[in-house]
């Protein structure tokens, strides 16, 4: 089994400033946007949101199976960040300062200009019960239709990508693999009525700002690496 590129059984309250740790405290970004998220969908309601809609969502239908890559995004959170966590610390900074960029950005606009989308179906009346219409059920009875846009499931999945792409140690197999997910990722919320197509294009430009402050120090090394090779 590989070996971690840092002995985290060593890890303790007292020494996680040290600078052998002190990345893993980027994590407490997490803390912070669910605290943020708990307030905002608790204290503005969906009669002060603006309803985010496009002609082409009434044309993209429910589609269940869409569940599947909509909650294997989770999972691909969890999975790359604990990868990078334990053997690419660099892309570790960089994924996880990735995320909090775009998180900080989507929660001003979700204060600033509060969103909701009206195009959950009544799955009671859909005509079709099966497990994966149960989960998104459960989905929708637990997360709200509001603070919609831009869609984080977009922002994170894009940042994924571009860490993965970024990993030397990762296969091309690998590299295919989240592409080709993230891609699905990025049509699930669509399908499962979660989010508007305007959502998914507005996360495009916090991406391209998400990955000038988290990558922007790669980009220049290859930069510069290039123009040294050429001259």
């Amino acid at each position: 089994m590989r070996k971690p590129v840092v002995d985290y059984s060593k890890l303790r309250f007292s020494n996680i400033t040290s600078p052998q740790y002190r990345h893993v405290l980027l994590l407490l970004g997490w803390v912070v946007y669910f605290l943020c998220y708990f307030l905002t969908e608790n204290l503005i309601p969906a009669e002060k949101c603006h309803v985010v809609w496009h002609p082409l969502d009434d044309v993209i239908p429910f589609n269940e199976w869409f569940v599947i890559p909509y909650v294997g995004w989770y999972f691909l959170i969890v999975v790359s960040l604990g990868y990078f966590l334990l053997y690419h610390i660099d892309n570790f900074k960089g994924l996880q300062t990735y995320i909090i960029v775009t998180q900080a950005i989507a929660v001003v606009c979700y204060i600033v200009w509060p969103s909701r989308q009206d195009l959950r179906p009544d799955l009671d009346t859909l005509g079709r019960e099966n497990f994966l219409t149960w989960i998104m059920n459960i989905i929708y009875s637990q997360d709200t239709n509001t603070g919609v846009c831009p869609s984080l499931h977009v922002a994170y999945s894009l940042g994924i990508a571009s860490a993965w792409l970024k990993e030397k140690s990762a296969t091309w197999y690998v590299k295919t693999f989240v592409v080709i997910f993230v891609i699905f990722v990025c049509l699930s919320v669509a399908f499962t009525k979660q989010h508007s197509v305007v959502d998914i294009f507005a996360a495009i430009p916090v991406c391209l700002v998400a990955e000038i402050v988290a990558f922007g120090k790669y980009y220049k090394r290859k930069w510069c690496k290039n123009a040294v090779s050429e001259g």
